[in-house]
């Protein structure tokens, strides 16, 4: 198979189990979904729903000894061309891959940051191990990054703690941390979070520009659909641990087909030009399910306004292809899609 037609990443069957006082609950269930080379793949779904955990497994990083990956592949082609299976590589050579060829920026720049050390060496560390510099060349990588990502002074900025910089220069070090080695893939969980509106624009264009200049793709991790209609090609949807519907973004958008997927974009706020209709916020009912304790069939049947009992509440539907490049998991889809036409 010619390597261009080859997935960069391609999960396949992912499965997340975690143990608790509580129970075993599978967070991720089945999990599969590729990213292209330089592409947007935007995941999606309300708190709970697996998106975060998902990444996790993809870098190695489930927390242990609670959560345990209980089965399928994570396959990545690295630059030699060569695909592995991420989870079957040994620590260090996961370690070589990591920060190296895969890279991520959590949710929580401030949390993820070191409080000791600065912020030039913790860029330069990544620097020193993957590409193996001595410290003043990986530390001026490390200003040489800062630039690139317009940060003013940077070589001063290399000598400050984290104590001492804004929540948006901390998002913005922690994007100089997982850019630093150039990746081919670039993870960014729910980054924007914690940003006011003008600092999330600019963290968003920066991401977009380094996509271009360093050529590399990105695995972006929401639950703002406004965002995801920004910057991703591609959408990838989830509730309960697992798929429910998979689109390229104006195909989604346009034509969402599962009744989870319609709900979220309703609940989407509307500005109006006409102030005399009034406009409801509509909000899907119900709450996401606990995940120790699954209703049966269908994951959404119980908030679902289409669901039809001894149907929907009987077995978990399988995806299915619904158009080009995209698929849902429903049950009813097609009624639903012939009752909106």
């Amino acid at each position: 198979m010619d390597a261009s037609t080859v997935p960069l990443l391609s999960v396949r069957n992912l499965r997340v189990r975690f143990t608790t006082d509580e129970g075993v609950a599978d967070a991720v269930d089945g999990v599969s979904f590729d990213v292209r080379d330089g592409e947007t793949l935007a995941v999606v779904g309300e708190s709970g729903s697996g998106k975060s955990v998902s990444s996790l497994a993809v870098m190695g990083l489930v927390p242990r000894p609670a959560g345990a990956v209980a089965g399928g592949q994570v396959l990545f082609r690295g630059r030699d061309g060569t695909t592995r299976d991420l989870l079957s590589l040994s620590r260090r050579d996961l370690r070589r891959v990591r920060g190296d060829e895969i890279a991520m920026v959590f949710q929580e720049p401030m949390s993820s940051l070191n409080p000791v050390y600065t912020l030039g060496e913790q860029i330069a560390e990544t620097v020193r191990l993957h590409q193996h510099k001595d410290r003043r060349a990986a530390l001026r990588a490390a200003a040489e990054m800062l630039a690139l990502l317009g940060i003013p002074d940077p070589e001063a900025r290399l000598t400050a703690y984290p104590h001492q910089i804004s929540g948006g220069m901390a998002q913005r070090v922690m994007i100089a941390m997982a850019l630093a080695c150039r990746p081919r893939l670039l993870i960014a969980d729910e980054p924007s979070t914690a940003l006011d509106v003008t600092i999330q624009a600019q963290m968003l264009d920066l991401i977009a520009r380094m996509k271009r200049e360093i050529g590399m793709a990105v695995l972006f991790i929401t639950h703002h659909l406004g965002v995801v209609a920004e910057i991703a090609d591609r959408v990838t949807v989830m509730y309960a641990g697992r798929v429910v519907e998979q689109a390229p973004t104006a195909a989604l958008f346009a034509g969402p087909r599962m009744p989870y997927t319609q709900g979220l974009l309703r609940s989407v706020p509307r500005l109006s030009t006409d102030d005399t209709i009034p406009q409801r916020l509509e909000a899907i009912p119900g709450e996401a399910p606990n995940p120790f304790r699954l209703p049966a069939g269908c994951s959404f049947h119980p908030r679902c306004p289409h669901a039809l009992p001894g149907l929907c509440d009987s077995a978990m539907p399988a995806m299915e292809s619904c158009g080009d490049d995209h698929a849902v998991r429903c049950a009813r889809w097609r009624i639903l899609a012939e009752a909106a036409a």
